[in-house]
């Protein structure tokens, strides 16, 4: 067997060269309603689970960005899937349908434009009890993960836990020093030890459920807002596991936006990459200078990362689902957000931000 080696590749004096930024491109609803009634059409698989990845052309991967795979799921009337549990977290978004998800024993009933998600190594199956299609949009951070060559999934997974048992009565010398986290010197560096490093404090990240019904009611009264502001009339769906990072899941944050007729976005730009599905409306967006119109039922990369890119409304208000990674983004310390071209980028999450007039149109 030969020996496996490294190489070294010279960068002295190297030039880092400009961005190949990935184009923009629009998965049409015919285009999605085709591939939903091949996969219909489908003998059922083993594991229950029809799905295609919708994967862009630049992609050597499985992604439609880098590092979000999205997934189109469909189950015929009376399917469900076989049990299922990854280290990939989820967004879940039924486009077309309703049925059931069980993930981590909660039962979520679901309709057409409700989102939840799905926690990293949930166990989770889904049904279809309906006399419809079901048919659901599924991101996921499995693209990056698999990247990394560290995408576990195991099927049929074993019913036990696999959590650790939570720690009981007082703190115990490995929470405590000598054996803690102390300070080093008095610039704020510190050491921290392996006791605390393979038992890191626990943020419990829950299986939360966003009905479209409900989202819309205050989504709606957004439209409320003037012609003239200068913000986006959306909601995050937020997990305050995430934190500061603002997230849906760890890796991306999922917003519900509503555009009046004629609003046009003001050009920005972040190194976040965003996914658009429109299921209401039409307009059109240009994206590193292209135009590109899409309609109710589209998909759409809408911003690939670091491109200068904004979005319009036709004639009706537009409802639309977008997923970005900012929240990973965040965590990385590396979201460049530029807001307004007229004026430098900033660095999210570690530099103050952007404000908005809405206190003054409201």
């Amino acid at each position: 067997m030969s020996e496996t080696k490294s190489r070294f590749v010279d960068r002295s004096g190297y030039v880092t060269p400009k961005l190949d930024l990935w184009p923009s491109i629009v998965v049409t609803k015919e285009q999605i309603d085709a591939e939903v009634n091949r996969l219909a059409s489908l003998p059922p698989p083993a594991n229950g689970r029809r799905r295609s990845l919708i994967v862009h052309p630049n992609e050597n991967g499985t992604g439609l960005a880098p590092g979000i795979q999205v997934a189109l799921d469909v189950l015929k009337p009376g399917e469900r899937t076989k049990p299922i549990r990854h280290n990939s977290s989820q967004v879940n978004f039924c486009i077309r349908g309703r049925g059931q998800a069980v993930v981590n024993g909660r039962q979520i009933n679901f309709s057409q434009y409700d989102v939840w998600n799905t926690p990293s190594l949930n166990v989770y199956q889904n049904f279809n009890d309906s006399d419809d299609l079901q048919v659901r949009l599924t991101y996921s951070n499995a693209a990056l993960l698999e990247k990394m060559n560290a995408h576990i999934v195991e099927e049929n997974p074993p019913a036990e836990e696999i959590k650790g048992e939570a720690p009981t009565g007082e703190p115990d010398a490995r929470h405590v020093n000598p054996f803690g986290t102390f300070a080093l010197n008095n610039d704020g560096a510190y050491l921290l030890p392996y006791e605390k490093l393979i038992s890191p404090d626990v943020i419990e990240s829950p299986v939360l459920f966003w009905p479209w019904r409900q989202v819309k009611e205050h989504l709606d009264k957004l439209q409320a807002l003037a012609s003239s502001y200068v913000g986006r009339r959306l909601y995050l769906l937020y997990n305050p596991a995430t934190g500061r990072t603002n997230g849906t899941t760890h890796n991306f944050f999922a917003t519900m936006t509503v555009r009046p007729p004629h609003i046009v976005d003001k050009p920005h730009r972040h190194a976040a990459a965003a996914i658009n599905y429109y299921f209401s409306g039409s307009g059109y967006s240009t994206v590193h200078g292209k135009v590109l119109p899409w309609k109710a039922g589209d998909l759409m990369l809408s911003a690939p990362g670091w491109a200068v890119h904004n979005h319009a409304s036709n004639d009706e208000p537009v409802y639309e689902l977008t997923i970005q990674d900012s929240p990973l983004n965040i965590a990385m310390d590396s979201l460049m957000w530029q807001e307004d071209l007229k004026h430098p980028a900033r660095l999210l999450g570690s530099s103050y931000g952007f404000d908005t007039n809405r206190a003054k149109v409201a």
